[in-house]
């Protein structure tokens, strides 16, 4: 039942991933939250045992993803070499402060951010990129990356939350900042999840069928189906508009950003 449920959630979150270039994390997150629960795992390391599982999910998933969304010509090559470095070093950082923190921290900083990024992405949907807007020099695309990388790992997820409004922002098309977001979620996620595994194993988790702070069967079940489905919702991804794409981003982030707030919320009152 329990690989059943993995490869459900990896159907699921491949082919988000692939559509809105967010490398499932978002979907991944919360599923692994619920799932980790009913099976009786302590509440301490649940949220860590999620956020770690989903970035090492994620390698997988970014590869299937990036080599749909390439086909298609949608990854800015010189982007990527500006963000990609950067972001590895500030996951890698992220990962260990992630550690420090309690699981109701992470789910309210979690939830806080998810809905705040479906606000801003929703009331710019019907914008269309000015004419003059150019993306920044490198050296502040590097900025950007360092920072973007160090929240994934906060949040679990590739980093396509905040990398694609961030490209969008600058007059990149979605289909282009979904397909470039992609390929930065390779780079975020391998060392996201090398994170997790080193800090998690210096803490000590004594979790059954973990390596720190990755779960290998949620692993291994999650990241074969989604190899499969990413490339699926990428094509879905190049048949919509931008705006529409945009909307449907949104949504999908408000509805699982309010779900961690309220979880945060319910256990302070407990």
């Amino acid at each position: 039942m329990e690989l059943i449920i993995f490869l459900s959630i990896g159907a699921f979150a491949g082919f988000a991933a692939g559509l809105f270039g967010v490398g499932g994390g978002t979907i991944i997150v919360p599923l692994l939250f619920i799932v980790f629960t009913q099976m009786g795992y302590s509440p301490d390391v649940i949220m860590h045992l999620a956020l770690g599982t989903s970035l090492a999910t994620i390698i997988v998933t970014s590869i299937s993803s990036l080599m749909a969304h390439h086909k298609n010509g949608a990854v800015i090559w010189p982007v990527f070499k500006n963000l990609a470095p950067p972001m590895a070093i500030g996951c890698f950082a992220g990962a260990g402060i992630a550690g420090l923190m309690n699981a109701v921290q992470l789910q309210l900083v979690v939830g806080v951010f998810l809905v705040w990024v479906a606000y801003t992405m929703f009331k710019g949907a019907a914008k269309s990129a000015g004419p003059n807007k150019t993306l920044p020099p490198a050296g502040q695309q590097i900025a950007a990356g360092s920072v973007i990388g160090f929240a994934s790992a906060i949040f679990g997820i590739g980093g396509g939350s905040i990398t694609v409004p961030y490209l969008n922002r600058y007059g990149v098309v979605m289909q282009k900042a979904v397909g470039t977001s992609a390929a930065c979620g390779l780079p975020i996620a391998i060392a996201g999840a090398l994170g997790f595994m080193f800090f998690g194993m210096q803490q000590h988790v004594e979790t059954p069928n973990t390596i720190g702070f990755i779960h290998i069967y949620a692993f291994l079940g999650i990241s074969v189906m989604s190899f499969f489905t990413a490339q699926y919702g990428a094509k879905t991804a190049h048949a919509l508009s931008p705006a529409a794409l945009k909307k449907c981003f949104a949504v999908l982030l408000a509805v699982i950003g309010s779900y961690f707030v309220l979880q945060g919320y319910l256990s302070l009152l407990a």
